[in-house]
């Protein structure tokens, strides 16, 4: 497994990550959830994302616990706040109360003193982004998180954010965007922006929920079990604008390109992501241990440019490429 520098900072994650969305303390039984923690360490992964959002708090439980026992020095873990945690009118958003609130939740579901990344799960266009970035950098300041990061954040909103941060002289590491070769909307401003700031992706849905992994076939029914077949968790709604047969099709096409290089579908998608040097990681999810193993194959594989225009080519006519997509949920109207 190699592992990257996350931002100008001086901490390395696994080029592949856990990440527990939807599968943890939703899709998947703690038992197995617990089997591909395990299966992640054992491939060499060492960074492991969650969010106090992820099937209201129990997904950083099942983590915790499945972590519980690893040398803290030798794994990093990430978790977000913004998303609803409670029922008050101020359970929500990135206000100082919620954040500072949230955190100290966060940690005592995953049984930690700190985390290595603190995430701002969305913009909160109700919240002053200066009482956000305070909060923020009271939590570093505090040892309740070593960086600090955003996710799904525009490129205006990222400049504004890096500001403000090195203002209150607080390391603003990340972002963590929808990314993969179907979804390429971060490329046209947000990657260029935190490419000039010093700010990496640690993207999320890099095979896109499953589709690349062509397991889901054109005018066949879902398999049972899938993602697609998920509406406790969100998963089905999640990967609802991938299951058209246009898309299927294409994903099919890369079956022979996979084959070439000896590497599963999955695999192919993630060493696509990685070959983004702005990509710090990519967040991978198993309900099996055995997914684990298939998609670590990925680390290190680096695609000659032409197998790389290959992949663009067959997919262009239904790869997602507008900036204007990158947006949070504002309730201005």
């Amino acid at each position: 497994m190699e592992h990257r520098h996350l931002g100008r900072s001086g901490l390395k994650i696994s080029e592949l990550t856990y990440g527990n969305w939807i599968t943890h303390g939703g899709q998947v039984e703690a038992d197995a959830a617990t089997a591909c923690v395990r299966a992640a360490l054992d491939a060499g992964i060492t960074t492991f994302d969650t969010a106090d959002g992820y099937a209201e708090g129990r997904a950083e439980q099942v983590l915790g616990k499945a972590l519980a026992g690893e040398r803290r020095g030798g794994i990093e873990i990430f978790t977000k706040v913004y998303w609803p945690t409670g029922p008050g009118v101020n359970d929500r958003g990135l206000s100082s109360k919620h954040v500072r609130e949230s955190i100290e939740g966060s940690l005592r579901r995953l049984g930690v003193d700190y985390v290595d990344l603190y995430q701002a799960h969305r913009y909160d266009y109700e919240t002053p982004l200066e009482e956000t970035m305070e909060a923020f950098a009271g939590i570093v300041r505090a040892g309740q998180a070593l960086y600090i990061g955003v996710s799904e954040w525009r490129a205006e909103e990222i400049r504004a954010a890096k500001v403000l941060a090195d203002e209150l002289r607080v390391p603003l590491v990340s972002n963590q965007p929808q990314y993969s070769a179907l979804y390429r909307v971060p490329e046209a401003e947000v990657i260029p922006t935190c490419r000039e700031l010093g700010i990496s992706q640690v993207v999320f849905s890099p095979v896109a929920q499953g589709v690349l992994t062509g397991k889901y076939r054109p005018g066949q029914p879902v398999p049972e079990g899938s993602r697609a077949t998920d509406t406790k968790g969100g998963g089905a709604d999640f990967i609802s604008r991938w299951m058209k047969d246009d898309v299927l099709e294409r994903v099919q096409q890369l079956q022979p390109i996979a084959a070439d290089l000896g590497l599963s579908m999955a695999a192919l998608a993630l060493a696509w992501v990685l070959q983004e040097e702005n990509v710090a990681a990519a967040i991978i999810g198993a309900s099996r241990p055995e997914q684990v193993a298939d998609n670590a194959a990925a680390s290190g594989v680096r695609l000659d440019d032409d197998v790389k225009a290959r992949i663009d080519e067959v997919l262009a006519p239904v790869a997602l490429t507008d900036p204007a997509l990158t947006r949070s949920p504002d309730p201005r109207p």
